[in-house]
């Protein structure tokens, strides 16, 4: 494997020959074998894609795992250490501190990772590390039985692999995500390397919702069923379910919610429109915001595969991870909430609560777009608009929810909020419009589509429509409020759901 011409540490990778693979699933059997993986979820399997329309039709295989990326999102999203980069460049993980958030399946590109449904954490092709410690090659590359599969050290330039990377023509998988990933395909067909390459024989985009799957294949925990023909047939060993839920989709709506009451409070009480000795301001507006504030955290850790481990995310948090940032603003903005409502409870309210808080507020409605493009798997997240557009919803919910308290305690002000509102909601609109409009991308594109047009457009349309009553808030109040916020939950389920519904592998 590393062979005399070597003098630095090895920087394992490995090369499949897809002209040798015969797709016998051999490498998936050992690497189940070897590493005890479950029934049901794979490490490394074989993806078959018939290429071509009848008769001119030819199958072409693709050994599928960890691509072991120089720059591993998974590693950058990944709040604890548990998925970490070794010395010798094999990313591998730490099963005693995963907590289980999936955030590294969302960032994977090449869907590698999956939860194990037996110890419920992350997992993934690891080169057989411990294999390699010892001096032995990865269990895959023994038993292949038409040496397929190589491993071998980029840094000695008597490998194998080294000598054929720098020699032959090879290719990798989504290289424009900037991985550098270090698992090379040999022969490999466009198809199989890239899932979106399929396209109808007549032209135009092959969508995946209309994309024939092997009957293992599943979208947010649905199998899905081919409703027409296609130029490719894609068959799967183990089932590939989105990593985020409704619980996510929720913890956005909720975190908007504790964010934009106070938000919308404070900009009333820096206009010196809101006493600072108002009821409203000293205990509504804190409790109001904590409550949901404190939903926003029990559904982040109802969505842990290992919620008894949240602990581990403030105690050995990685800060380049955006679920670590995320947790320590939510805490500060915690404890701001908890000293306002104490403090207003003894009848005591201030200004600076609105002038610390403000920015803190903000921050915490905005950090999960930083969260969602740190998963560079999904194209749709990554958009620069989605900073300010979370903003913008942060102020509709709070201008919605406030709406009552202001009818009840401050009519005055009730006018002022409703205005916000119906501003709010056609920024939010106009935000939508940006968001919907020409991709970059192919996945962002296809993404955009299932959200609109696709197996989410109930959801999304709904949810504009709801959304859009915000418009007669100065007229229909209440009824405007309440429609906002189911709107808006609708259209935060629709665009997270329907950004994990585009197929990597």
């Amino acid at each position: 494997m590393t062979g005399a011409g070597s003098t630095e540490s090895p920087r394992w990778a490995k090369l499949i020959d897809q002209t040798r693979c015969i797709g016998c699933h051999a490498c998936t059997v050992a690497c189940k074998s070897e590493n005890e993986v479950p029934v049901g979820v794979s490490r490394t399997y074989v993806k078959y894609v018939e290429v071509g329309v009848f008769p001119e039709v030819r199958r072409s295989v693709q050994v599928t795992r960890c691509n072991q990326c120089e720059d591993a999102p998974c590693v950058s999203a990944c709040p604890t250490g548990a998925m970490h980069r070794r010395p010798d460049g094999i990313v591998d993980f730490d099963k005693s501190i995963c907590i289980g958030c999936k955030a590294c399946i969302a960032a994977c590109p090449y869907d590698a990772i999956f939860i194990n449904p037996e110890d419920h954490s992350a997992e993934k092709c690891n080169f057989c590390a411990h294999r390699l410690d010892l001096g032995l090659e990865p269990a895959c590359v023994v038993v292949c039985p038409t040496e397929a599969i190589l491993i071998g050290d980029l840094n000695d330039p008597s490998s194998k692999v080294s000598q054929l990377v720098n020699r032959d023509v090879v290719a990798v998988r989504r290289p424009e995500k900037g991985t550098r990933p270090k698992l090379f395909y040999k022969g490999a067909h466009q198809a199989t390397l890239d899932p979106l390459a399929a396209r109808r024989p007549a032209g135009g985009l092959f969508l995946w919702s209309q994309q024939r799957r092997g009957p293992h294949h599943q979208v947010g925990g649905h199998p899905q069923h081919p409703n027409s023909s296609a130029a490719a047939l894609l068959a799967y060993d183990g089932p590939h379910s989105v990593p985020w839920d409704w619980r996510v989709s929720a913890y956005t709506w909720t975190k908007g919610l504790a964010a934009g009451v106070f938000l919308v409070a404070a900009l009333l009480v820096l206009a010196g429109r809101l006493p600072v000795a108002s009821v409203l301001w000293r205990i509504y507006v804190p409790l109001i915001s904590g409550v949901f504030l404190a939903l926003t955290g029990g559904l982040l850790v109802l969505d842990l595969e290992h919620p008894e481990r949240f602990y581990l995310v403030l105690t050995r948090g990685r800060p380049q991870s955006w679920l670590v940032r995320g947790a320590y603003l939510i805490s500060a903005y915690a404890a701001l909430l908890a000293l306002q409502f104490l403090l207003g409870l003894l009848g005591l309210g201030s200004a600076l609560f609105a002038w610390f808080g403000l920015p803190l507020a903000l921050s915490v409605a905005v950090y999960t777009a930083y969260l969602l493009a740190q998963a560079r798997a999904r194209d749709l997240w990554q958009s620069p608009l989605l900073p300010p557009h979370l903003a913008v919803q942060a102020g509709m919910v709070g201008s919605a929810a406030l709406l009552p308290l202001l009818a009840a305690f401050y009519p005055a002000l009730w006018g002022w909020v409703a205005a916000a509102l119906a501003a709010a909601t056609a920024a939010h609109l106009l935000f939508v419009a940006a968001e919907l409009g020409s991709h970059a991308t192919a996945h962002a594109e296809l993404a955009a589509w299932e959200m609109t047009r696709g197996r989410w457009a109930g959801w999304f349309r709904a949810g504009l429509l709801l959304s859009a009553v915000g418009l007669l808030a100065p007229w229909w109040g209440g009824v405007a409020a309440a429609a906002v916020l189911v709107g808006l939950f609708l259209h935060e389920h629709a665009y997270l759901q329907a950004g994990q519904s585009v197929p990597l592998a």
